[in-house]
C-alpha cells in the first residue's frame, strides 16, 4: 500500500453513511437536471440496507519471485458498483472495437497471429519479448483516466451511448473513480490514486489509458515489421531487432509517461498467458505453458456437478493441446500429462478418450493423429476454428432461462422438463419460446468465502 501512494487513511471512522447518502444525491440531481431518466436512476440509486463497505484482501501471485501480493478491493455490495457495472457494459464492448487489432484475449489469439507473422518474418535473430506494466489499477491518475474515455469517445464521434450523454457518462465515470473507499484491520482508507481492482469500470479506464499511451510504440513496432499485442497489463513483442538496441527503446518507452513503468524480458523464448514460445534457429516452436506454481488439479469427476461440465473439462484441455503444441512429440507429452492428471482426479478412462475422439470429430478430422499428418491436421483444426469476442446476443423475446440447484437426483430434471413442457404447451403460442434450463451449485465454502466477509 506505501508503494503507490493510492491509499488515504481516514482512522476509525466509517465513511460509509456519508457515501451513501452523497451517491444518491449525485444521481439525485442528474435526474432533476434530466441528465439521466427516471428509470436509470432508479436503477442506479442505493438502498441503505442493500449496501456494504468494501474491504480489502490479497491473492498471493504464487508464480513469482518473493510471492507478492495483488490487492483485491471486494465491493460486491460498494454504493458505487450500481454504477460501475452500468457504465462499464456501456463502454467495453466500443473499447474491444477500437483495440482489436492490438490486443489478445486468449493464448489462442496470439498463436494464429504469431504463426502467420512467423512464415515470413521470423529469423534465426528473432527476439521474443514479454513486458509486464507494474501495477498498472493503482498507478494510473483518476482524472487522466477518465479523459481517455473521453478520448475513446471522440474516436468513435458519439453524441451519446444507451442514451446518456458523453457529459453524463464522464460526470459518472469521475464519480466511481473518485469515491473507492474500503477497510482494512479496522481502519477505512479512501483510495486517491487509479481504481478498484473490484470495480468493472477499472478495466476499462485502465484499458483505454493504455491504448493511448502505446500508440507511438505500436507505431514503431510495426513499421519496424515487428508484432505487438497486449492483454490488460501484459505485452507480447516480436520484432527483429538487436538485444541492445531493443533494451534502448524499452529505456526510451518508460520516459513516455512517469505513471507507467515498463519491465521487459527479453529473450529468444518467451510464455504470454497460457502459450510458451520459442525461436528455434528461425522456427517457431509453440506448446502449453504451465505456472511453477501449477498443479494438475480439476474439477473432481465425484464433485455435484452435472456431467456436461466435467465432459467440457477434458475436452477443452485436448483441444487446447493440439491447438498449441507445434510438434507430435510436444503434442504427446501434453497429452499423457492431461490424461494422468485426469485420472488422478477420478475421470474415467473411457471418458478420457470419448472427449479426445470427440475434439477430432466435431472439426472432422477423421484420420488418428501421428507423426506424418500431425502438421496438417493441427493446421486444418486451427484454421476451422474462429473465436469470436462478441457473444451472440440473446432474444430475451424467444427465450426463456430457467435455473435450478443442481444435485444428485436432479439428474433427470431436464429431461422430464421438456417432456412436460412439449405434452402440455406442444400446440400452444407459448411454444414459441424456446426454454432454456441452466444449473446453479449447491452452496460450497469457496462461495460463502467470496460474499462474506467473516
Amino acid at each position: 500500500m506505501d508503494k503507490t501512494q493510492a491509499y488515504q487513511c481516514l482512522g476509525t471512522q466509517d465513511p460509509l453513511p456519508d457515501l451513501i447518502q452523497r451517491t444518491n444525491k449525485y444521481l439525485l440531481d442528474l435526474r432533476l437536471a434530466k441528465w439521466i431518466t427516471q428509470k436509470q436512476y432508479e436503477q442506479l440509486c442505493i438502498n441503505q440496507q442493500e449496501v456494504e463497505f468494501a474491504y480489502l484482501y490479497y491473492l498471493p501471485k504464487a508464480h513469482k519471485t518473493g510471492t507478492p501480493l495483488r490487492p483485491i478491493i471486494s465491493g460486491l455490495k460498494h454504493p458505487t458498483i450500481k454504477i460501475s457495472k452500468f457504465l462499464d457494459d456501456l463502454l467495453r464492448p466500443l473499447f474491444d472495437k477500437m483495440a482489436l487489432d492490438t490486443t489478445v484475449t486468449s493464448g489462442f489469439e496470439l498463436l494464429k497471429k504469431l504463426k502467420e507473422w512467423s512464415i515470413q518474418n521470423m529469423k534465426q535473430e528473432t527476439l521474443l519479448c514479454t513486458i509486464d506494466v507494474a501495477d498498472l489499477y493503482t498507478m494510473i491518475p483518476q482524472v487522466e483516466g477518465v479523459l481517455a474515455l473521453k478520448k475513446m469517445l471522440d474516436h468513435f464521434k458519439l453524441k451519446q451511448i444507451g442514451g446518456l450523454k458523453v457529459e453524463t457518462i464522464l460526470r459518472l465515470s469521475r464519480f466511481v473513480m473518485q469515491n473507492n473507499y474500503f477497510s482494512l484491520n479496522g481502519q477505512f482508507y479512501h483510495q486517491i490514486r487509479g481504481g478498484a481492482m473490484g470495480s468493472p469500470l477499472t478495466l476499462t479506464i485502465s484499458n483505454c489509458y493504455m491504448y493511448f499511451y502505446q500508440q507511438d510504440i505500436v507505431k514503431q513496432i510495426s513499421n519496424s515489421g515487428g508484432l505487438y499485442f497486449r492483454y490488460i497489463d501484459d505485452i507480447f513483442l516480436a520484432i527483429n531487432w538487436p538485444i541492445r538496441h531493443f533494451i534502448k527503446q524499452v529505456d526510451r518507452w518508460n520516459q513516455f509517461d512517469s505513471n507507467i513503468r515498463l519491465s521487459a524480458n527479453i529473450s529468444l523464448h518467451a510464455n504470454f498467458l497460457d502459450l510458451h514460445m520459442e525461436n528455434q534457429n528461425g522456427q517457431l516452436f509453440t506448446n502449453v505453458y504451465h505456472k511453477p506454481s501449477y498443479e494438475p488439479y480439476y474439477l473432481p469427476f465425484n464433485s455435484i456437478h452435472p456431467l456436461h461440465m466435467k465432459k467440457n473439462i477434458p475436452f477443452a484441455m485436448f483441444l487446447r493441446a493440439i491447438r498449441y503444441c507445434s510438434t507430435f512429440d510436444a503434442y504427446l507429452q501434453e497429452r499423457e500429462s492431461l490424461r494422468m492428471a485426469l485420472l488422478l482426479n477420478k475421470y474415467p478412462g473411457d471418458l478420457i478418450t470419448s472427449q479426445f475422439n470427440r475434439v477430432l470429430s466435431k472439426f472432422e478430422i477423421n484420420d488418428q493423429l501421428s507423426i506424418r499428418n500431425y502438421e496438417r491436421l493441427r493446421d486444418q483444426l486451427i484454421q476451422s476454428s474462429h473465436p469470436s469476442r462478441d457473444r451472440t446476443p440473446f432474444d430475451h423475446g424467444k427465450m426463456m432461462f430457467i435455473h435450478f440447484t443442481y444435485c444428485t437426483n436432479m439428474k433427470s430434471f431436464p429431461t422430464k422438463f421438456h417432456n412436460l413442457w412439449h405434452k402440455y404447451f406442444g400446440d400452444s403460442l407459448i411454444n414459441e419460446i424456446t426454454p432454456i434450463l441452466e444449473t446453479k451449485n449447491v452452496d460450497n465454502l469457496q462461495k460463502r468465502l467470496v460474499h462474506t466477509r467473516s
